[in-house]
């Protein structure tokens, strides 16, 4: 597949929920909801006018973003990952443009399903957990931290380790959307998994750092 047809294939769908914005828009009250409690309950409204700005900073902006990012990699790392970096901007437009559906399908009923969400953001870990693991080494993109940096070997470690740990975190976070009632208990279930996805790759990286060093010593 030629460039050409990549690029379409993300404004596909980037569009997409404009289209859905355009069929909905004229049922959107004045003033549609914008942030809601942890019952699921409205408690900040915005103009509905501020709805298309608020899907093209999420779709276009991170399509933007993600397309000049590796003019700014000084040793061209990103651009040596070739279909494995677009297979990323594929996934994150995927997720944008969902996020930006849910956001106007949430306006539109004018109440949230925060487990729909939660299930929404679990699917996003599983692929992107799926993604870490044959990350190679660059500045931009993956667990960065200065131990990683530093050593490719710890880098390849901590990836596939990270990796699988975003998959089960995923994993395990689509099966609480479906099975929670209380949205108390979700949010923090939610929230606790995705510290532990988030930092325990960064401790296992100065662990695995340590270790190598400690063996050529």
């Amino acid at each position: 597949m030629n460039k050409f047809f990549k690029e379409l294939i993300l404004w596909i769908l980037i569009v997409i929920p404009f289209i859905y914005l355009a069929m909905v828009w004229k049922n959107l009250p004045a003033q549609v909801p914008t942030h809601f409690d942890l019952a699921g309950n409205p408690n900040d409204w915005s103009e509905k006018t501020s709805l298309p700005y608020m899907i093209a900073a999420m779709g276009i902006g991170s399509y933007l973003l993600m397309l000049f990012i590796p003019y700014f990699d000084p040793k061209k790392k990103i651009e040596q990952m070739g279909e494995k970096y677009y297979s990323l901007r594929l996934i994150m437009t995927i997720f944008m443009s969902a996020i930006s559906f849910y956001l106007l399908y949430v306006s539109n009923k004018g109440e949230i399903n925060p487990n729909l969400l939660i299930a929404l953001i679990g699917a996003f870990y599983v692929v992107l957990g799926n993604y870490l693991q044959s990350v190679k080494p660059n500045y931009f993109i993956g667990i960065r931290t200065p131990w990683t940096l530093e050593n490719e070997e710890t880098w390849r470690k901590v990836h596939r380790f990270g990796g699988k740990l975003w998959l089960v975190g995923g994993l395990i976070t689509i099966f609480i959307a479906f099975i929670a009632k209380n949205n108390s208990l979700l949010a923090i279930t939610f929230g606790t998994v995705t510290a532990i996805i988030s930092i325990v790759p960064i401790l296992y990286s100065y662990i695995e750092f340590r270790k190598i060093h400690k063996n050529e010593d």
